[in-house]
């Protein structure tokens, strides 16, 4: 009892207060600390487990058209982005290529220019890689070797051919003959497809 008698004797002294107003306050305070810590504490934390993405699924070559869909307005159908045209699956960072996502304007596009340019205007919303300065083709370059790392290649755009507006995957093979494939290692496909281009 020694030790709490000279702590009650010695409150008056360093406080100038008694020790009844002295226990009264700190018990007030007390109270006080514990009321507003209860008014401002964070809401309990509910655990909503997300739902897991479905795999990518590849989708072969498309068009810009067919590639336009995939640009999030539909949550149940992944989201894609191509460059390079090169298509990825990007679902899983739906918060930044999404519906009101910083970088949502590339969704559904080949956003090759854009992303060289650092540019979010319409016009650079393509696959046009024409007029590029080196610096931004190496900046191109780093975002190509990002998403190779971090998303699913899941397809390509299908190029336009320039003579007959026909996509690659559109030509039609004819059977070459052999004076035409007698090279050797020369494939009767390749061989059709050199020819068609000359014409």
């Amino acid at each position: 009892m020694g030790v709490l008698t000279q702590i009650w004797e010695a409150i008056p002294v360093y406080t100038g207060l008694s020790s009844v107003t002295f226990c009264t306050l700190v018990a007030l305070l007390m109270a006080v600390y514990y009321v507003v810590s209860v008014m401002f504490a964070p809401p309990e934390f509910k655990y909503v487990p997300m739902e897991p993405l479905p795999p990518p699924v590849q989708l072969g070559t498309m068009t810009e058209e067919e590639l336009s869909v995939y640009d999030g307005s539909d949550p149940k159908k992944p989201l894609l982005m191509a460059i390079k045209a090169q298509i990825y699956d990007v679902s899983q960072s739906r918060n930044f290529y999404g519906p009101g996502g910083f970088y949502s304007q590339f969704a559904g596009k080949d956003a090759s220019r854009a992303l060289a340019k650092m540019s979010f205007e319409e016009k650079d919303l393509n696959g046009n890689l024409e007029g590029l300065s080196p610096y931004e083709l190496d900046a191109l370059n780093e975002w190509e070797f990002k998403f190779q790392g971090k998303y699913v290649k899941v397809g390509q755009l299908a190029k336009p051919e320039e003579s007959s507006g026909q996509t690659v995957r559109e030509i039609p093979v004819k059977e070459a003959s052999n004076e035409e494939a007698k090279v050797e290692g020369e494939n009767p496909v390749t061989v059709d497809a050199e020819t068609k281009k000359d014409e």
